[in-house]
């Protein structure tokens, strides 16, 4: 297994992803739009050329703040659940937001999604309280 973060040449590395990493078909438009935009990262785990998990998180500023990174999605391939994959991705992705010069990650999870809720846990997340809120555009 290889954990890695890909950069701008890489996008063809997700021409081989195991069904249920992503939520949706890779759509091609965007994954150029994503690669062409250096505030967007990935972290992907690879079995062989295939691609089983994907951390993707984008850093920002703020004129108040230093640079912090949100982490979109977070994904591992049934079949390869259990085998704290999801940790070393999380934790990759944690190193390359240091080097990005973040002072802070955080995410959104949903309250009764335990799995996930127990790996951010286990990698040092420590949970906030917080109300999502939503807009259909």
């Amino acid at each position: 297994m290889i954990i890695r973060v890909l950069g701008s040449g890489d996008a063809r590395v997700l021409s081989r992803v195991a069904a249920d990493v992503f939520d949706n078909p890779i759509n091609a438009a965007w994954t150029a739009e994503f690669f062409a935009d250096p505030r967007h990262h990935i972290v992907v785990a690879m079995d062989n050329d295939l691609v089983v998990g994907i951390v993707t998180g984008v850093h920002y500023v703020h004129p108040d703040k230093p640079p912090e990174l949100f982490i979109v999605e977070v994904g591992v391939a049934a079949e390869y659940r259990g085998r704290q994959i999801g940790r070393q991705l999380m934790r990759a992705m944690l190193d390359h937001a240091t080097t990005l010069g973040c002072h802070e990650a955080w995410l959104g999870a949903e309250e009764d999604n335990a799995a996930a809720r127990r790996l951010y846990a286990a990698v040092g997340g420590q949970e906030r309280a917080m109300i999502l809120v939503g807009f259909e555009l």
